[in-house]
């Protein structure tokens, strides 16, 4: 296990100390200069055109008709706002210092702009296969790279997703979902595994309606009850706030005057944890939130692209933030358990609540991670098994369901630390087959962006 867990720290060296973080930076500026900051000057669109006709008793999602634009953004969102906001923030932070969240935000904001691109292209290039509405990188992949080299690099990224969310990115949700019941409640994370397969394995079964159903039901009501606790914690702790920001935006560039110093933090690391954590947290460029974008009824590509915008502002510019100011304000930031260890993960958030409210703020992320990290593996399921369904048809989604159902009980047990580097590994490969494809076709996409703002009818066929 320990040469195992070498290698893929070998590997996500490779992949995350340079390649990735200028690749994802540099794509983000790329869309970001090319649709003239498209974050910032339709904002206000993006923003009304995602909350201005918020139903929770709209039309059932189906497959051959797809969601709504909504039930689209809430399935995209079910699967970003995860853990990601309660213990992938944590692990940044000790990883890679206060500093780091300002690098979770510079690639969230700069990841706007590729969602943008992302969702845009996925509505493009949506198709009907099979009486089934159907849409996502592998089709807008095959669309930039022609003939069997198309096919080839889609069926990679297919696997590659596969792998990623349905695989070991649940294993990342199960594993913080096991850690805060035991310490909340003291039941053993083997059997918080059991059941939570068990419970999986139920709600996979009952389709995209069931799955569609639990993200309209479950992320809204638990973001606004994580906000209020969250709240309650920088009032008590309001004298903390403004050197808790010192401490991020001085930690970005000289961790050596915060707690990085303590952490053994350098600013290449505050850089690549945070990016690699955003990556977990707001998923722009990874590819996954583009299956739920694609089936999203909307008139014209680039509305659904402007949607997806307000998915990553709200999980990690507003959002995430809840986190990182509990964790700073409370002072638990750089801690350390009874074995000298320093205390992380969804452990190091729950610790932060503790400070507040007592053993009760184990008990209250315990829920809170608990129906985030639920919703996530309802979209991360969603967003493989239509990779699952191109490859092998849907004479596999039994099969499918089963494995996933596994790997998330086995998730319940592993070391967090495994856990993580196994994720932010896949995520990294996964990343590489979308952001070609999204690049080659950034022609496409300011050409849409360009005929929708000018009041063009969209047109598919050109």
């Amino acid at each position: 296990m320990e040469w195992f867990s070498g290698l893929v720290l070998s590997i996500n060296k490779v992949l995350w100390d340079v390649f990735l973080i200028v690749v994802l930076c540099g794509v983000g500026l790329y869309f970001t200069v090319r649709t003239r900051g498209i974050q910032f000057r339709r904002f206000k669109d993006s923003f009304r055109m995602t909350f201005g006709s918020i139903t929770f008793k709209g039309k059932e999602a189906s497959e051959k008709e797809g969601m709504t634009s909504f039930q689209s953004l809430l399935t995209s969102v079910s699967a970003q706002i995860g853990t990601g906001n309660l213990a992938g923030v944590a692990t940044a932070m000790i990883s890679g210092g206060p500093g780091s969240v300002f690098w979770m935000w510079v690639s969230a904001i700069l990841g706007m702009a590729t969602i943008y691109a992302e969702a845009t292209l996925a509505q493009r290039y949506k198709t009907i296969v099979n009486g089934e509405l159907v849409g996502g990188p592998v089709y807008y992949i095959r669309a930039a790279i022609k003939g069997p080299a198309g096919k080839m690099v889609a069926a990679v990224f297919s696997v590659l997703i596969i792998i990623a969310l349905g695989f070991m990115g649940n294993m990342v949700q199960a594993n913080s979902v096991g850690g805060a019941m035991e310490a909340a409640f003291g039941i053993r994370s083997e059997y918080v595994g059991v059941a939570l397969a068990i419970l999986s394995l139920l709600v996979f079964l009952g389709g995209v309606k069931r799955i569609v159903a639990v993200a309209e039901k479950v992320v809204p009501f638990m973001a606004i009850f994580f906000t209020l606790a969250s709240l309650i914690i920088m009032i008590v702790n309001f004298r903390n706030i403004i050197p808790a920001f010192y401490d991020i935006f001085v930690g970005a560039f000289n961790p050596k005057a915060v707690l990085g110093g303590v952490l053994g933090v350098t600013v290449q690391k505050a850089m690549r944890f945070g990016i690699a954590r955003g990556l977990f947290t707001h998923e722009a460029g990874m590819g996954s939130t583009p299956h739920a974008h694609a089936l999203a009824r909307v008139k014209n590509p680039c509305e659904q692209g402007l949607v997806a915008m307000m998915g990553v502002f709200v999980d990690t510019i507003v959002l995430l933030p809840l986190t990182v100011l509990a964790i700073l304000t409370t002072g638990v930031l750089g801690s350390r358990d009874a074995a000298g260890e320093f205390v992380t993960g969804i452990e190091l958030t729950q610790s932060a609540f503790a400070q507040v409210f007592g053993h009760f703020g184990y008990v209250i992320i315990a829920i809170c991670v608990f129906f985030f990290a639920f919703a996530t593996i309802m979209g991360w399921y969603f967003f493989g098994l239509a990779n699952v369904k191109y490859l092998f048809g849907k004479k596999a989604i039994p099969f499918y369901a089963v494995m996933v159902s596994i790997f998330v009980g086995i998730g319940c047990a592993l070391k967090v630390d495994l856990v993580w580097s196994l994720a932010d590994l896949f995520n990294g490969l996964m990343v590489i087959p979308n952001i070609l494809a999204i690049t080659l076709l950034g022609g496409v996409v300011i050409k849409l962006t360009k005929d929708w703002e000018a009041g063009k009818p969209y047109d598919k066929e050109n």
